[in-house]
């Protein structure tokens, strides 16, 4: 696999994020289901290892993190809208950690394409902290984009593809079900429409 890099940051009227929250199953399917996003790939950044495998960014010897890359149209979801729905899907006041998912592959961070980013970044954490969402503050890391490499094809749209599975069930459906709640007006019409199945 290949990486790609910040040149790509803009294609016509789309830009790209990237993120990370916790494991990219879960983060990828949040942030599918909301308007205005036209891709989510889950992937590792962060490190220094070039084309790593998942076993190898498991390991925790890569310095990569599980992240997402979102293919975005700021017309109908800024850049803004998806940091504060990344910031409150996911508990960004644990270092290296969600939930039972334990190591530096798991870590908070963005990774801006650019400076504009990187202070808006900043801007929404410092808005959170101040509204004080979170018990705790705020611990995500902050880095520019250097590189993206996707993850193995059989990660991409694993909840859509697997509900049935347990870590799906348990993990992933109930923050899927509290982001819809929570996000109703934000979401494509199949997602709203759809409540994720539940053991």
């Amino acid at each position: 696999m290949s990486g790609t890099s910040g040149a790509s940051a803009a294609e016509g009227s789309t830009q790209l994020a990237t993120f990370g929250g916790g494991c990219f199953w879960c983060t990828e399917a949040v942030f599918a289901e909301l308007v205005g996003v036209e891709q989510v790939l889950p992937g590792y950044a962060g490190g220094g290892t070039a084309n790593p495998s998942y076993e190898q960014v498991c390991a925790g010897d890569t310095g990569h993190a599980e992240v997402i890359q979102i293919r975005f149209r700021p017309a109908e979801i800024t850049y803004r809208d998806l940091l504060r729905v990344f910031f409150t899907v996911h508990d960004p006041t644990t270092r290296n950690r969600q939930g039972a998912d334990v190591g530096t592959q798991y870590r908070s961070i963005v990774l801006f394409h650019s400076e504009a980013q990187h202070r808006q970044a900043e801007e929404v954490r410092a808005e959170i902290d101040s509204e004080r969402l979170w018990s705790k503050a705020i611990v995500t890391e902050m880095v520019p984009f250097r590189e993206f490499y996707p993850a193995e094809e059989y990660h991409r749209e694993y909840y859509r593809r697997h509900p049935e599975r347990s870590y799906c069930q348990i993990v992933i459906a109930p923050k899927v079900a509290k982001f819809r709640k929570q996000y109703l007006d934000r979401l494509k019409p199949r997602a709203s429409a759809a409540p994720p199945r539940l053991a």
